[in-house]
């Protein structure tokens, strides 16, 4: 069976596709994988014919059947918005990560998120991971203070916001960056250890 990672928030411009191939990209060294593109814009989707590290699938109607497909990972992409869709997706999901970035209104923009996945019972699956995080940012007080009411663990790591991370998707991969794969390898680790 496929360890299902979803990756959500219903905010655009939170590095939610990016994010995704980075990780499946990182994930796809030791494992077969897949990208399962459920954002209408397709962003991921476009990328198919030049991506040969993992697979990237386009929107499915059946989400029951996902699990059965013949992957170690299956990585989803999501859009910027609550689909009609998300609750099944967080109820098959073994790992759901929202990325956001550290401002007050993308913070703000997370709770919908949160309380539908604490509404489907996976709030212990799930994994804040703050995202696209500016040079000498500090998170302030109020930011960690705001997202306690959730008790959802957020990532130790923390993804910079590098240009590594943007062109790795014609770059295949963030290995050139020094920073930018420490920060996706130590991301991944996180990850494999909720996952197993």
């Amino acid at each position: 069976m496929a360890k299902i990672i979803l990756i959500t928030h219903q905010k655009g411009g939170v590095g939610k596709s990016t994010l995704t191939f980075n990780l499946a990209q990182n994930f796809s060294s030791n494992s077969k994988v897949a990208v399962l593109d459920f954002d209408l814009q397709g962003s991921l989707s476009q990328l198919k014919e030049i991506v040969t590290d993992f697979d990237v699938i386009p929107f499915v109607e059946e989400i029951n059947s996902i699990s059965n497909l013949n992957y170690d990972f299956i990585f989803i992409d999501t859009p910027p918005y609550l689909s009609n869709h998300l609750s099944k997706l967080i109820q098959i999901a073994d790992l759901i990560l929202v990325p956001t970035k550290a401002g007050i209104l993308d913070i703000l923009a997370i709770k919908s998120t949160l309380k539908l996945i604490e509404h489907e019972h996976k709030s212990n699956s799930t994994l804040i991971v703050f995202n696209m995080i500016k040079p000498n940012t500090t998170l302030t007080q109020d930011i960690l203070i705001s997202l306690e009411e959730y008790n959802v663990p957020i990532a130790k790591t923390h993804i910079s916001d590098l240009v590594a991370f943007t062109r790795s998707v014609i770059m295949n991969g963030v290995t050139n960056d020094r920073n930018a794969k420490f920060q996706l390898d130590q991301l991944t680790k996180e990850v494999l250890f909720l996952l197993l």
